[in-house]
Order: structure tokens, then C-alpha cells, then sequence
């Protein structure tokens, strides 16, 4: 079965059970990818610019299903995560550089979703000194629970509390006339804060750790060639309900802050400000969504960063794994939960500056992690018949290329001040 060379593997008859069952990793890995960074990114997108940017989410969501499928196949076919196939395919230094980059992003990443909890539930007036501790110790103890399954199971309720965007949406009546109209027709202006927000999201919706995060999942779950069809349904609705879910953040702030003329630096400003336009329930929806957005992306970062370091040079790694099987994997979670929940109850820590080296890293790390994946997947002696194909491949490029252009756009940018 590993490798994938021979004819693809007789499947079982597609059954709702089996679709089910096989839900889960492709779920986690997109709303995972919906953390505070990202609430924060469409919460300015729609408070600058109104609806003009939801056109946005439909494209993302294409070259998210894109990326996601591709990890996700590699991972049934091979039975391996994508740092082992990164050191089998391009040798040790290499997949050392890459760990590395991983590393400082992930950690970097993880202390910014800490900030969006500590942000969350100070709109509730829990202080930081408070929330961020009982974050960390529940956030580490499920890391440290020992059952993938039960991590899953726990990490898809708290996906739940994305609806309350859905809600909040509802609530402050936009158009929706126009919504569809901004949805189905681009629109661009000529203010450089529009092309920033552009570059931005394509940053937010394919981020380095949601690969390794994707693979990973299927890896864990023992998913096989025979699983495929049903990975690539979770794939797809993964990727539509996390794009779902930024459609409906650009619309409330949209509908309300733009109109407004409120400007928010964050997503938290953007939940207060939609209390005296919108109600106190608006508020507070927004506020629950942006607790669990970071709560969830700060459960899978630790643990998908230890596992991808593990394996690349070959170390004992997993959940199910003690402390004395596995006690770099275990320390290495320990570290970044430590260091970023730390580092966040730090009076006066620019916590700005340090998301910024965060996004020029995986500015940087996401072209080459995707050339990598384009090697391998292409390659039919890993691959077999589950190898990419011309159009895959193309559409793989083309993602390729366009986060190459945006990311050499977006320090430019950065440099000149906008």
C-alpha cells in the first residue's frame, strides 16, 4: 500500500458512516487556520473597506482546497508526515533549515494566539494574569492527554463556537443584495491599506503550519489510499466552512464598522466597537468567536511543531507517547506553551513587533515548503497513480507563485510605511 505504485486500491461503497468517520482532519487543520490573526486581518478588511473584499474569500478558499488536498493525499498514500518526506526527499540540512523557520513561526504564532485570548476575554473583564494561565494549563493538559481521538473530539467542539460569527452576521442585517454582488464581482481601490489586506490574507488562509497540521491529521488517523475519497470531503468542507466563517466576519464589520468610519487595529477593537452600533449581543458573539478562534489554534500549534521536528530527525513523537518515550516531543510543547503564555502577561511587550517577524517568516518559509510539496506529490516513485497531475500541478504553481509575488509585495510595503 505505502509508496502508491500499483493501481489504486478497490473502495469501499461511499457511505454517510464512512464520510463521518473520516471527518475531522481537514476540519481542525482550516478552522484552525481561522485564529486571531485571521479574525483580526477580515475584521480591518471589513471595517476599511466595507464588502469590497469579500470577493476574496471564494478565490482563498479554491487555493486552500488546493494546498489541503495535496498534504492530505501525500499523507494517505505514504503513511508519513510531511517533515519525513522533506528529509527523504531533500536531505537532512535542508530539513533542518526548514524545522528552524518552523519553529521561531510557530512560536511566534502561538504567542499571538495567547494575545487573542487575553484580548477575548478581557472585553468579559477577565484580566490577562488570570486568563492566560488557566489557558496555558488547560491548552498543555490537552496536548499532554495521551488519545489523538479524544484530542480531535475536543478540538471539533471547540469549533462549534465559530457559529457565533454566523449569528452576529445575521443579527446586524447587512445587505445582502450587495454582499452577493461584492462576493461575485471583484472590487479594488487605490489605497495601499486595500492591497496590504490582499496580501495579508493570503497569509491567513495558507499558513506553513496548517501543511504540516493537515498531513499530519490524516497520518495520525491512519487514513489510507482507500480513505481518500473521504479525506478529500473533509478537505473540501473544512475549507468551505472555515471561508464561511471569514465571509461572515468582513460582512458584520462591513455592515457596521464601515459605514461607522471605525478603524480597528485588532479584532477585539472590532468587538468593541460593535456594541454601541450593533448591540451588546453583537459584541459578545464576536468576542466568544475570537476566544475559541485562538483557543483552538493555540491547542494544535505546540503539538503539530514538536511532531514535525520529531520527525524530521527521526525522534519519538505523539500524544499517546510518555514522558520517557517521547521526551523531546514533550518538552518542546511544554516550551512553547510556556514561553508564549509568558511572554503575553509581560507588561508592555510589543506583542505587534513580534506577530510582524511571525508573518515575514512564514512570508518567507511558505513558497519553499510548497515547492517541496510539489516535488514529492509529483513524483510517481512516492506517488504512484496518486501522483499530481498537469492541472493539479499548475494550480500548485500558480499558488506558488502568486505567494512569491505578494510576499516580495507585502515588504515593500512594509518598508515604505502603508
Amino acid at each position: 500500500m505505502a509508496g502508491g505504485k500499483g493501481e489504486p486500491t478497490a473502495r469501499p461503497k461511499l457511505t454517510l458512516r464512512r464520510v463521518l468517520a473520516a471527518m475531522g482532519p481537514g476540519m481542525v487543520a482550516a478552522l484552525a487556520g481561522a485564529d486571531a490573526g485571521g479574525v483580526a486581518t477580515y475584521s480591518n478588511a471589513g471595517a476599511l473597506f466595507g464588502f469590497a473584499q469579500l470577493w476574496t474569500v471564494p478565490v482563498m478558499c479554491f487555493l486552500l482546497i488546493v494546498a489541503q488536498e495535496t498534504a492530505a493525499r501525500m499523507g494517505c498514500v505514504t503513511g508519513k508526515g510531511f517533515a519525513s518526506l522533506i528529509r527523504e526527499q531533500f536531505g537532512v540540512r535542508l530539513s533542518a533549515l526548514a524545522m528552524l523557520a518552523l519553529l521561531v513561526s510557530n512560536t511566534t504564532v502561538t504567542l499571538s494566539e495567547f494575545a487573542g485570548i487575553a484580548s477575548a476575554l478581557g472585553l468579559f473583564g477577565v484580566p490577562a494574569y488570570l486568563s492566560i494561565p488557566i489557558a496555558a494549563f488547560a491548552i498543555w493538559l490537552l496536548a499532554m492527554s495521551g488519545s489523538y481521538r479524544r484530542i480531535e473530539k475536543i478540538l471539533l467542539a471547540i469549533s462549534c463556537i465559530f457559529v457565533t460569527y454566523v449569528i452576529a452576521g445575521v443579527l446586524v442585517g447587512p445587505d445582502w443584495g450587495a454582499a452577493l454582488h461584492a462576493t461575485l464581482i471583484p472590487r479594488f481601490t487605490e489605497d495601499p491599506r486595500y492591497f496590504s489586506l490582499l496580501v495579508a490574507n493570503v497569509g491567513t488562509t495558507i499558513a506553513p503550519w496548517m501543511i504540516f497540521l493537515a498531513q499530519s491529521n490524516v497520518v495520525e488517523k491512519n487514513a489510507r489510499e482507500e480513505d481518500l475519497p473521504y479525506q478529500r470531503i473533509d478537505t473540501v468542507t473544512g475549507a468551505v466552512v472555515a471561508s464561511a466563517i471569514s465571509w461572515f466576519i468582513i460582512l458584520t464589520t462591513g455592515a457596521v464598522l464601515h459605514g461607522a468610519g471605525v478603524n480597528v487595529e485588532g479584532a477585539e477593537d472590532a468587538a468593541r466597537a460593535l456594541a454601541p452600533l450593533a448591540g451588546d449581543y453583537a459584541e459578545i458573539l464576536f468576542g466568544a468567536g475570537l476566544a475559541g478562534a485562538s483557543f483552538l489554534a493555540a491547542c494544535v500549534l505546540p503539538g503539530i511543531t514538536a511532531n514535525a521536528i520529531c520527525e524530521a530527525f527521526g525522534w519519538e513523537r505523539g500524544s499517546d507517547r510518555t514522558w520517557s518515550e517521547a521526551p523531546t516531543y514533550r518538552i518542546l510543547i511544554t516550551a512553547i506553551v510556556v514561553i508564549s503564555a509568558g511572554i503575553v502577561i509581560i507588561p508592555d511587550v510589543d506583542l505587534f513587533g513580534i506577530m510582524m517577524i511571525a508573518q515575514v517568516i512564514n512570508g518567507l518559509l511558505l513558497p519553499v515548503l510548497l515547492v517541496f510539496m510539489i516535488g514529492i506529490a509529483s513524483d510517481k516513485h512516492i506517488m504512484g497513480v496518486y501522483a499530481n497531475g498537469r492541472i493539479w500541478n499548475a494550480l500548485t504553481w500558480c499558488i506558488v507563485i502568486a505567494v512569491i509575488i505578494f510576499t516580495v509585495l507585502m515588504f515593500i510595503l512594509q518598508a515604505m510605511g502603508l
